[in-house]
């Protein structure tokens, strides 16, 4: 029975002096809300570090062959996408696909584009896809996080 008494005196201790002695919660700062988004409380546009790391290394990996994000190449110059109407790089040579496509690169269309460009406009000199899902959301993300537009300020 002693013994009993020691155990169950022992365990409420530990739990007192866990509970009691224990440091104040760590508060997560915003940054820490950007960088791991979880819960409802976040907001939908949140977009974490490692995944604007990884979209760039896929960018560099998977688009970097044709294209840069400074200057023309085989592929027009992508700093700026986000936002900008297709087939409008003042000083590319675009095929006719993208010069008659009416559209505004946002998240939706950037997915379609790169997962089937042929898709989106029949006769597109891309032929490139980037068939994984999370690829495709993280080459986005990197992409309009070097973009200026309203959508990704919030305005939109």
């Amino acid at each position: 029975m002693k013994f009993r008494l020691s155990i169950a005196l022992c365990i409420l201790a530990a739990f007192f002096f866990g509970t009691a002695f224990a440091g104040p919660a760590q508060q997560s700062s915003p940054q820490d809300a950007r960088r791991m988004p979880t819960g409802d409380s976040v907001v939908p546009d949140t977009v974490s570090q490692a995944l604007l790391e990884r979209g760039e290394k896929l960018y560099v990996r998977r688009c970097g062959g044709c294209h840069s994000l400074d200057r023309n190449r085989t592929g027009p110059r992508h700093r700026g996408v986000y936002g900008r109407k297709a087939g409008s790089v003042a000083d590319f040579r675009y095929s006719k696909a993208l010069q008659l496509l009416n559209l505004i690169w946002t998240a939706e269309t950037l997915d379609r584009w790169l997962e089937n460009p042929a898709a989106v406009a029949r006769g597109t000199s891309m032929g490139f896809r980037l068939g994984k899902a999370d690829e495709r959301k993280a080459v986005i993300a990197y992409l309009k996080s070097l973009s200026d537009t309203a959508e990704r300020q919030g305005k939109n």
